[in-house]
């Protein structure tokens, strides 16, 4: 591919000290309670936090099938950020395709970063992109696949944002 990849962004803010949204991405009981789309539920979720740490969860979606999938941590600078690859996987952790879309990127590139508003608020931004070595293909999936990233990662951080309102 001769272009640069333009990333995946998408941003939030929160009412939220940025300690207390840092501790919501990273406990694990809390992840636990928000993670993933409006509709799908953790049934299953481990974090290693640190650099070359694993995190593996299991997502239930409405229709009753499960989705797994794993971060590989290559970054954590608390409070402010964390980079991780992103795949999905199967129950034991091993990578796998997306199991709707077999040509979407085997890997993401995920970056989350938590920018300190005031005290009060705080800016979660996500930002994605298929690993380095991805196909064509791949890459082109990721161009069209921009609405439902867009739909996906917006019920993600409305998940998460009623987890804080519930949560205090």
């Amino acid at each position: 591919m001769t272009a640069q990849q333009v990333p995946f962004v998408i941003s939030r803010v929160f009412n939220v000290p940025r300690e207390r949204v840092w501790q919501a991405w990273t406990d694990v009981e809390q992840v636990k309670q928000w993670w993933g789309p409006i509709g799908f539920v953790v049934t299953y979720c481990k974090l290693d936090l640190r650099p070359g740490g694993i995190g593996h969860y299991c997502l239930r979606a409405p229709d009753g099938s499960d989705l797994w999938g794993r971060f590989a941590y290559r970054e954590i600078v608390r409070p402010e950020r964390l980079v991780w690859i992103n795949s999905f996987s199967d129950k034991d952790g091993g990578l796998t395709v997306h199991p709707m879309n077999p040509t979407w990127p085997r890997e993401m590139h995920t970056t989350v970063t938590f920018k300190n508003l005031g005290g009060t608020k705080t800016e979660v931004t996500v930002t994605w992109l298929p690993l380095e070595g991805s196909s064509d293909l791949e890459r082109a999936t990721f161009e069209a696949g921009r609405p439902s990233m867009t739909m996906g990662w917006t019920g993600t951080l409305e998940q998460f944002a009623g987890y804080l309102a519930k949560a205090g």
